[in-house]
């Protein structure tokens, strides 16, 4: 897609020249801009940004190479053509190995220069877009992106850091849902491998019959439905960096062949004679005990000891609590982003919550809730009640420092309502209680709930066992 006004910089010494082709693009969606020297163009050049230059090559005192060059330093470079004349094409050339895009021989042809000027514009705005994405990139996989305050993450960073300009093969074992391929994505995209591909293979996604194959490529009839030769995944990652995630399903006769590959750095693809040499780096992740299943004779030693050679542990996140408010901050302006929504702000209520759930599936887990939170929700603000129901139910007793000092509000405030005889049942305190609580809130229950220390759907349940639902 090419801008909406692009701009065009046209530079001629010669008044009547400049003017023509100023006149030429009129008409066209551009803003032009004129420089009746080298010296001029250059000063616009670094005064503002222009997406295509259009130069004459031979002027006095600033000739056009200058201008080329120029343009080229420049951070966001702009696309360059230079205007040459029959007699100087060598110069032309040595435009182009400074960086201009194509030239045009005098006289110029108007149609030949929209032409080439329309190709230039749309050959810059793809520089620019891919420019764009590679910043992206580098921005989402840098390590300074992952998530997490808490020591362990910041330890855990660490080592990754210091892993990643090695050629070491990198175990990272972990819980599902706690991060591995991102940490990774970062190990391969902050090491020299960056530029070549990162090539992830879900292994216990892939049938037995198909992983072989799907790994080390095939060659054509080496199997029925083989109707050509296929190069796998380890080919394609030439230069780069395989992520065998679940390595602990692969079966024991691939984990023979993957021990060769790591050793002798070929591998030969299925039905095939003659081994093919690779350079790739390998990353395994997990969420089983790689040790226990060595011992228990699923996996290989040898293999085992093949990948061990550096160990990332990533933590589940019912042991870094302190990381849950960042990620929630985090998820929450993404998920706005992606589901076209303002930024939810999450009441302190709603955060204890969701710092005292376990999370089982860990951060996975949290984006889902989140993302379900935020595609129901009806205000800008995330309160108790609008939190998934499971969380809600496995929070509702949890014995937490926030939930005794509720508690201890609670008490206090039950001991200022006057509950009437000594010998009134707990269920008859209770009741009172509770109706106390909702006349000081007016009736409303949300806040009633917040009050006492219980989701909404627990209040909603106690009153309808006390007789006192309304509706």
């Amino acid at each position: 897609m090419t801008p909406a006004q692009p701009t065009l910089l046209i530079v001629d010494d010669d008044p009547s020249n400049l003017r023509a082709y100023a006149n030429g693009f009129a008409r066209q969606p551009y803003l032009v801009l004129t420089a009746q020297n080298g010296r001029r163009a250059i000063e616009i050049l670094r005064g503002e940004p222009v997406d295509v230059v259009l130069t004459d090559l031979k002027m006095p005192d600033v000739d056009g190479l200058e201008v080329v060059s120029a343009a080229a330093a420049l951070a966001a470079p702009p696309a360059t053509i230079v205007i040459t004349a029959h007699g100087t094409i060598e110069t032309a050339v040595e435009a182009m190995r400074r960086g201009a895009l194509d030239y045009v021989t005098k006289p110029a042809n108007l149609l030949e220069l929209r032409v080439k000027v329309e190709k230039a514009v749309e050959i810059h705005a793809l520089r620019v877009r891919n420019e764009q994405l590679e910043g992206l990139l580098n921005e989402r996989f840098k390590f300074e992106g992952v998530v997490g305050v808490s020591k362990e993450m910041h330890d855990l960073i660490q080592q990754a850091r210091m892993v990643a300009n090695s050629r070491a093969s990198v175990l990272i074992e972990g819980e599902s849902g706690t991060g591995k391929e991102l940490i990774a994505r970062a190990i391969h995209f902050n090491s020299p491998r960056a530029s070549a591909p990162f090539v992830p293979i879900h292994c216990a996604a892939l049938p037995e019959s198909l992983l072989e194959s799907e790994l080390f490529g095939h060659e054509k009839g080496s199997f029925t439905g083989a109707s050509e030769s296929r190069i796998g995944q380890f080919e394609s990652a030439q230069g780069g960096t395989v992520f065998l995630d679940e390595l602990a399903e692969i079966p024991p006769g691939t984990q023979v062949k993957l021990l060769r590959v790591l050793e002798q750095r070929e591998i030969t693809r299925v039905g095939a004679t003659r081994p093919i040499a690779i350079d790739i780096r390998l990353v395994g992740a997990t969420n089983k005990d790689l040790a226990r299943e060595v011992r228990e004779g699923r996996f290989r030693e040898d293999l085992y000891y093949r990948l061990n050679v550096v160990r990332l542990t990533i933590p589940p996140l019912r042991d870094r609590k302190s990381d849950i408010p960042p990620l929630v901050d985090f998820f929450l302006k993404n998920l706005g982003r992606e589901n076209k929504r303002q930024t939810l702000d999450v009441s302190s209520g709603a955060l204890k919550r969701l710092m005292a759930y376990d999370w089982p599936g860990n951060i996975r887990e949290l984006r889902n809730a989140l993302e379900q939170v935020v595609v129901f929700a009806q205000s800008p603000g995330i309160e108790v009640e609008e939190l998934p129901a499971h969380i809600l139910n496995a929070t509702t007793d949890l014995e937490s420092p926030e939930a005794t000092r509720d508690a201890g509000q609670d008490a206090t405030a039950l001991s200022s309502v006057s509950i009437g005889p000594g010998d009134a049942t707990l269920a008859e305190l209770e009741k009172r209680h509770v109706l106390a609580v909702l006349h000081e809130m007016k009736d409303n229950r949300t806040r009633a709930a917040q009050r006492l220390g219980i989701s909404r759907r627990t209040l909603q349940r106690k009153l309808k066992e006390m007789g006192l639902l309304s509706e």
